[in-house]
């Protein structure tokens, strides 16, 4: 970990996760990756390092896409520090270097998109090399990327004396430490579109789960596995049997896969669309499901209060439509009361969290929607497994 150096003195490059949503006029719209970048870059500024941050923003494939600036990052990451943030005219370069060499401790740049070059996302060597000779210490900070490996990850963890920051230490904390040995019973909840994104996770999830609750138009595919008519609601065709397979290995491994009774359906997914509730046998033709009902509702509550962890990654509907909305909200509201630990897997269930302000209430919330999902699988994220472990 970060507190595990001695960064005195020293030129540290912090890879952060400023990948924030901007609106047209450049304005940041959710400031929770930047906040969460806070506490790393005040202990090092507190510890007289001269802190260089690294980022990427959007995807501009390898070119310099203007919009795609962190000048925004900057300003507002000055603002939140109370400290003055250099703003870098690229992430190498000559005048960078020049510049990164004048600076004192204490002081902070932040480098330009670190994807406007092609070689970031290929991990070339020459480019991770540019990036390391700006700095003496390199500090991974950035979960959100650390299932990818990248020059500003990888390739600079393999160059530089290296750690990790404290938000990723608090990540590994939650989804490794507290998922890999959790307090029973356990339940997990997946929601979502896709059966297939969430296979590897369930099954690393059986291993040690009491109970999975499903949600989102997922459940559709398992319902059609098991020959129920599903209307027009949204199926993975190629999916059935695999859906199939997933509740008898739940069977045999003693996991109890609670399915929605049921749902609300409407024609279109629209906001003005009529909509009802109906039991999951029934089904209409031209109707599809979008949201799971209110009998779910109280069904995956009392299995949720009955429960000391849970897990959930996933909406369970539509909720970017109001009308459907109630399922994802209620399964929230049911964790912000919950006296147990509740983690929330990132992505849409973080937002769905923070849409209705209840993240303070939530015992973690993942910043990495991609990375998460991975982790919660079992799988190496490679941005972590190449920096060294700590002795002892």
């Amino acid at each position: 970990s970060v507190n595990d150096i001695e960064v005195s003195n020293k030129k540290v490059l912090v890879r952060v996760d400023f990948n924030v949503p901007l609106d047209a006029e450049q304005k940041i719209n959710n400031d929770k990756r930047i906040k969460s970048a806070l506490p790393t870059i005040k202990y090092l500024i507190d510890h007289h390092a001269s802190v260089i941050l690294l980022s990427h923003l959007g995807r501009p494939k390898g070119k310099v896409v203007p919009e795609l600036s962190l000048e925004p990052v900057a300003k507002h990451l000055s603002k939140l520090l109370g400290e003055n943030v250099i703003m870098m005219n690229d992430c190498i370069g000559k005048r960078v270097n020049e510049d990164i060499g004048r600076m004192k401790p204490g002081e902070i740049v932040l480098l330009e998109n670190t994807r406007f070059h092609p070689e970031e996302k290929k991990n070339d060597p020459e480019f991770a090399k540019q990036l390391a000779s700006l700095g003496d210490i390199f500090i991974n900070d950035a979960f959100g990327t650390a299932h990818r490996a990248h020059a500003s990850n990888v390739g600079l963890a393999n160059i530089l004396p290296s750690a990790i920051g404290f938000l990723v230490e608090k990540e590994l904390k939650y989804l490794k430490q507290q998922l890999g040995d959790p307090q029973k019973p356990f339940t997990a909840i997946f929601g979502g579109v896709k059966v297939s994104g969430k296979i590897e996770l369930i099954k690393e999830v059986m291993k040690k789960a009491d109970n999975i609750l499903i949600g989102g138009a997922m459940m559709f595919t398992f319902y059609k596995a098991l020959g129920y008519s599903v209307g027009k609601s949204l199926v993975e065709e190629d999916k059935l049997e695999l859906a199939k397979n997933l509740l008898e290995l739940s069977k045999k491994k003693g996991v109890d896969i609670v399915l929605p009774v049921d749902t609300v359906i409407a024609k279109e997914p629209q906001k003005n669309a009529e909509f009802k509730t109906v039991s999951v046998e029934k089904i209409p033709n031209g109707w599809m499901g979008l949201d799971i009902g209110e009998k779910t509702i109280k069904k995956f509550k009392r299995i949720i209060n009955e429960s000391k962890t849970v897990v959930w990654n996933g909406p369970m509907g539509m909720f970017e439509i109001d009308n459907f909305a109630h399922g994802t909200y209620s399964v929230a509201q049911t964790l912000a009361d919950f006296d147990g630990i509740t983690i929330i897997g990132g992505g849409d269930s973080a937002a769905a969290v923070e849409k209705i302000g209840l993240e303070n209430r939530m015992t973690h919330i993942s910043t990495g929607g991609g990375a998460s999902l991975e982790m919660l699988a079992g799988k190496e994220l490679p941005g972590i497994a190449v920096i060294p472990e700590r002795n002892g």
